[in-house]
């Protein structure tokens, strides 16, 4: 299949040489901030998106602020243009497939509504689970990628039939297997191209339903290279053009093959979670899931943005741009939502707070060190105890459920994480009785290996989640993926309080290559200030140490030193810090984790805040020499402040 991967597309690629991207930027947002674009159409120069979590098709024209919408859906997903301009759309939350012609209701092409399980026979009595991918051959047969079914399913003349796959897994062949597929698309008139996301790979479906592996050894990395060497993080979406040219959307990035004069596998733009309109290499996605090309312009449903972007191929094109509001909801909006609660019973009972947003997670001992930011609220319970949903939510990641059997297995909601929970299972690994939660088993041992929790699937607050496995407690994540704040600042959680200012321990300071300069030395060069702070709550045991919400520092020439308060914060975990940032927040010597003890280091001369994140120091150098009062402040979320006062000499 080699050869044949390599004619089927290096056969287009005589013009590669000019098809050039530039620049991402953000042709529409969705005036909701929690909407879902998911799958992205294009039909005589109008766009159509889904959007996921408002159960609607919305669609404009690029460069015209005129929108419609299509009600009449559940958790609209992939959608396509069928050979008379009807639009297709997959619906996993009803596990029917739609369609409808632009300003008339939609209606059920395929599918026995809100009924899930496989069969195949007349169209309105077929059964899917979880249908997300749809594409339509140029003689009107209608393509499903039946995700929870693990198939590819064909609409033909009021019937529908299997194509190709089967049980869950991995095969080429005859007998293939495809492993939770999203994003389908025609390919050279006859064949479909399979975004085959939990296999991490992109398939070919043969008319006759053979398939090969097209792009991806399984690996679990953004690799680029020759098709069958290059890696995959988890395709959602493929398209082509019309010269063969094959579009990837992977991960948080958009790949290609078709760009050069063999076959290769690139990525054009992204590759990091965020939202930054850019060059390619600069530009940042969250999860997109559906792609479609208007020319040589690259349309992108960039789901957890709640945006629709473009990757432009010419320089000169402009006025696709019809709204361009990114903003993330604020901690005031996140919390009016819905009303506050516990995640246990009763739903109104205060409990500890073990962990708080921006702590460090990991030990740093030197530049090398692995270390990261705790990015929720750890709420301690009792091992096997019920985790229940505090919001009313709908699945819309279609790999929502992760790490399954393991410590950190979880669920993502689309505003909710919950983490260190048995999904669906009680301490004694028994399955709750509940559709919702699809379990693989062991054909031996007929005992869990895997669960996934499907698109479309919705969960009330209070209805259990799973019970808490060895760490004892759920750790809640607060925001959008990629947005995560502060959760005490987000959620309402009842009875919460905190009376107890932050305590700072010592204060440190060490030279530009981290030698530590002794107490009582004068600051003659460049200088950073390390703090060692923690904070307790109300209500918590003595042992327990959170990290403070923010930091500061002043430097006051000590004749004028008077009570004060900072100007601003150098370190604030108000929403979630950048990754890279974490070694700017915490200085070596930090550490904390489910064991051993807990030191927070604070580099308090470094600024921390959101993605802005840089180094600073105290430099004499600009300062009159003499004595000054180096003050430090802590502060938790609840308003409680310290400071800690040191005398030091500059330039003496």
């Amino acid at each position: 299949m080699i050869a044949v991967a390599g004619s089927l597309i290096t056969a287009c690629s005589e013009s590669a040489s000019n098809y050039q991207f530039w620049r991402v930027s953000t042709a529409f947002s969705f005036e909701n901030k929690l909407a879902e674009p998911f799958g992205i159409a294009f039909h005589n120069g109008r766009v159509y998106v889904t959007d996921g979590q408002g159960g609607e098709v919305r669609s404009f024209t690029p460069g015209d602020g005129e929108v419609s919408t299509v009600k009449g859906f559940d958790t609209p997903s992939g959608i396509a243009i069928g050979t008379g301009g009807e639009v297709v759309v997959a619906d996993p939350g009803t596990n029917t497939i739609k369609q409808f012609t632009f300003g008339k209701e939609p209606s059920d092409i395929a599918g026995r509504a809100n009924a899930r399980g496989f069969a195949d026979g007349p169209a309105l009595e077929a059964l899917f689970n979880g249908p997300t991918g749809v594409a339509v051959f140029p003689d009107g047969r209608v393509a499903v990628a039946d995700t929870y079914n693990d198939r590819i399913r064909i609409i033909e003349n009021g019937m529908v039939r299997t194509l190709a796959g089967g049980e869950r897994g991995f095969a080429d062949g005859l007998a293939a297997r495809f492993d939770t597929p999203l994003g389908i698309a025609v390919w050279r008139g006859d064949k479909l191209l399979v975004a085959d996301s939990g296999n991490r790979r992109i398939r070919v479906v043969e008319p006759d339903g053979s398939v090969w592996t097209l792009a991806g050894d399984g690996g679990y990395e953004l690799r680029d290279g020759l098709p069958a060497s290059a890696s995959l993080v988890g395709p959602a979406a493929v398209t082509a053009d019309e010269e063969g040219r094959i579009f990837i959307a992977d991960g948080n990035a958009i790949r290609v093959i078709g760009l050069r004069s063999f076959p290769y596998l690139e990525t054009i733009a992204g590759g990091e979670r965020g939202l930054a309109d850019s060059t390619p290499p600069f530009a940042r996605f969250n999860r997109p899931s559906g792609l479609a090309l208007l020319g040589r312009t690259l349309f992108i449903a960039d789901s957890d943005n709640a945006a629709v972007r473009f990757v432009h191929a010419e320089k000169a094109e402009t006025g696709l741009t019809i709204s361009n509001n990114t903003q993330p909801l604020t901690a005031a909006e996140f919390r009016s939502l819905q009303p506050g609660r516990w995640p246990y019973d009763p739903p109104e009972r205060t409990r500890e707070i073990a962990g708080t947003l921006g702590e460090i997670r990991g030990e740093i001992i030197d530049q090398n060190s692995e270390a990261w930011f705790h990015n929720g609220l750890d709420i301690p319970g009792a091992y096997g105890e019920t985790a229940r949903f505090i919001r009313d939510e709908k699945v819309l990641d279609p790999h929502a459920a992760e790490n399954f059997g393991t410590l950190r297995e979880l669920l993502r909601m689309p505003t909710i994480g919950y983490v260190h929970i048995r999904l669906g299972r009680g301490p004694d690994e028994s399955r709750y009785d509940d559709p919702r939660f699809l379990f693989e088993l062991d054909p031996a041992t007929r005992k869990p290996i895997s669960v996934r929790v499907p698109r479309g699937a919705k969960f009330k607050a209070g209805e259990p989640v799973g019970t808490l496995n060895a760490m004892n407690h759920v750790h809640l994540i607060a925001g959008r993926p990629g947005a995560e704040m502060n959760a005490l600042d987000a959620l309402v959680l009842p009875g919460v309080s905190d009376s107890i200012a932050p305590v700072i321990e010592e204060i440190r300071f060490f030279d530009e290559i981290w030698m530590e300069i002794p107490a009582g030395t004068a600051l003659t060069g460049k200088t950073r200030v390390v703090a060692k702070v923690y904070d307790r709550k109300d209500g918590n045991a003595e042992r327990r140490r959170l990290a403070p919400y923010r930091l500061s520092y002043e430097l006051i020439p000590a004749a004028a030193a008077s009570n004060s308060k900072p100007n601003a914060w150098t370190i604030s975990f108000e929403k979630m810090p950048s990754h890279r940032a974490v070694k700017f927040a915490y200085a070596p010597g930090s550490r904390s984790g489910a064991t051993g003890e807990t030191i927070f280091n604070f580099a308090v001369t470094n600024r921390v805040d959101g993605d802005t994140f840089s180094e600073g120091f105290i430099d004499p150098a600009t300062l009159p020499p003499g004595q000054y009062i180096l003050r430090v402040f802590a502060a938790d979320f609840f308003g409680n402040t310290t400071q800690k006062d040191i005398l030091v000499s500059l330039g003496q």
